[in-house]
């Protein structure tokens, strides 16, 4: 709760950088620069090559968070709750309490306004700290995934499910592909924090696929700017090693024993 309060903080005042992490040797990494570091369910399709997350198992969750968890010793970690672990408050609570005990992460995030405000009011008031997600809900999405908040009305859902989730007691939000101007409305709105993924820097805080700025993963979404191209530096030293264990250079004596 102390590392909550202190996110809290800093609201109209810093920027929260958040990003995924699925491993212990990620996350060492990240714990460095992060503020919140997640363990998004995004594992699916970028480990696993799911079509959704949908498919993705709270098994698998919770052995990629006990790896995280071994790399995170400042940042805020929170776990996402796949598809069909939250489908009522007492499945919910069971799962949420299991992911906690299982990775000892700080907090669960979970996807949905008014649909689920009845489950996460139910988690908090059993002392477990949530994470919102709302605009485009991967584990909802059929079909191709499209902006939110082009429509007025689709505007004022998004909006008054903000209102509920921080009414509830979340002490975050992710917005995730909505329009601009929806998300600055609703950072505007709220006491709470909201984390952009395509949407807008007038979010507090911004998360991105850690796979995807490094370049690893091969996505060309618009809302993803990609700093590294890891990709290349790997094939470079593969083709090092390649060539120095055909040209016999590789092992030496040293490498030996």
């Amino acid at each position: 709760m102390i590392k909550i309060k202190k996110l809290l903080s800093k609201k109209d005042k810093s920027k929260i950088v958040c990003l995924t992490a699925y491993s212990k040797n990620v996350a060492s990494i990240l714990d460095n620069h992060c503020d919140i570091i997640l363990v998004g369910d995004s594992l699916g399709s970028v480990l696993y090559n799911f079509k959704s997350t949908r498919n993705v198992s709270l098994d698998m969750m919770i052995e990629h968070s006990k790896s995280v968890r071994m790399g995170v010793k400042k940042s805020l970690m929170i776990v996402d709750m796949p598809h069909n672990t939250y489908r009522n408050k007492s499945v919910a609570l069971k799962n949420a309490k299991k992911i906690i005990l299982k990775t000892k992460c700080d907090a669960v995030k979970l996807e949905g306004g008014g649909k689920v405000i009845n489950i996460i009011e139910h988690l908090i008031k059993n002392k477990i700290q949530v994470q919102g997600h709302l605009g485009l809900l991967p584990q909802s999405q059929k079909g191709k995934f499209k902006v939110k908040g082009k429509k007025i009305s689709e505007q004022l859902r998004i909006l008054n499910d903000a209102k509920l989730l921080e009414k509830a007691g979340v002490f975050s939000i992710v917005l995730e592909c909505i329009k601009t101007p929806l998300a600055k409305k609703i950072t505007n709105e709220l006491k709470i924090l909201t984390i952009g993924i395509g949407a807008s820097s007038y979010c507090d805080g911004q998360v991105l696929v850690t796979d995807d700025l490094i370049g690893l993963n091969q996505i060309n979404a618009r809302f993803v700017k990609k700093y590294s191209n890891i990709t290349k530096h790997i094939n470079s030293a593969i083709i090092k090693y390649k060539n120095e264990v055909k040209e016999k250079k590789f092992p030496q004596k040293k490498h030996s024993y």
